[in-house]
């Protein structure tokens, strides 16, 4: 079965990296898929991918000091799925259960033991270890809104921002934490336009 997961993430605070505005009550914090494969080396990198991390963890950091929840969502295959192109799909294999390429990227530090759901670019259809998914999750934490950042602006990060609209979430895309696929060279500021007429906040680099 494809997946897609979501876990709460433990950071730890970089005090070389600036600290982002205030968090306030009812924030939340979403960082989309930081796995291997997406970044240079893996399977389908987006390019300077990993350029993001460091911004993951100082939002992270600033939003643990804040007592903020930080959710983190992970693109989670079987070697063999629809989903890539071998068997009728779009993608390269990547993020396949149990690689190094679907592990998060090392410079994160996160939980283990994150659950199994069916696959979708929106991390609004993860689940985590639970199986409770992400909406539930942000509704227990008294989270309205929510800053969302990660890979790839174009589309887990678009999804992810445009299913938060779509449940009524206020939402803010961190735009220095995104980088884009880029299929076309366009890709990833339409998707930012799209988000933004739908409704969200994005934050300017």
């Amino acid at each position: 079965m494809n997946t897609h997961t979501v876990a709460a993430y433990t950071g730890v605070e970089d005090s070389q990296m600036p600290t982002p505005p205030s968090f306030q009550v009812g924030d939340g914090l979403l960082l989309v898929d930081p796995q291997n494969d997406f970044c240079p080396g893996g399977s389908l990198p987006v390019a300077s991918g990993d350029a993001v991390m460091p911004v993951l963890n100082a939002w992270a950091a600033a939003a643990e000091r804040a007592g903020v929840p930080i959710f983190v969502s992970r693109d989670w295959h079987p070697a063999r799925t629809t989903h890539f192109k071998d068997y009728g799909g779009t993608w390269p294999p990547h993020c396949v259960m149990g690689t190094r390429g679907a592990e998060f990227h090392p410079d994160l530090r996160l939980p283990a033991g994150v659950g199994e759901a069916e696959d979708a670019y929106s991390a609004f259809q993860a689940r985590d270890s639970a199986g409770r998914p992400l909406a539930t999750l942000l509704g227990e934490r008294d989270v309205h809104h929510l800053y969302v950042m990660g890979l790839a602006t174009d589309y887990c990060v678009k999804a992810s921002a445009l299913d938060g609209l779509t449940a009524a979430f206020q939402v803010t895309v961190v735009r220095e934490g995104t980088r884009a696929v880029n299929v076309q060279p366009q890709d990833g500021e339409q998707a930012l336009a799209e988000m933004r007429a739908a409704g969200a906040a994005i934050t300017e680099e």
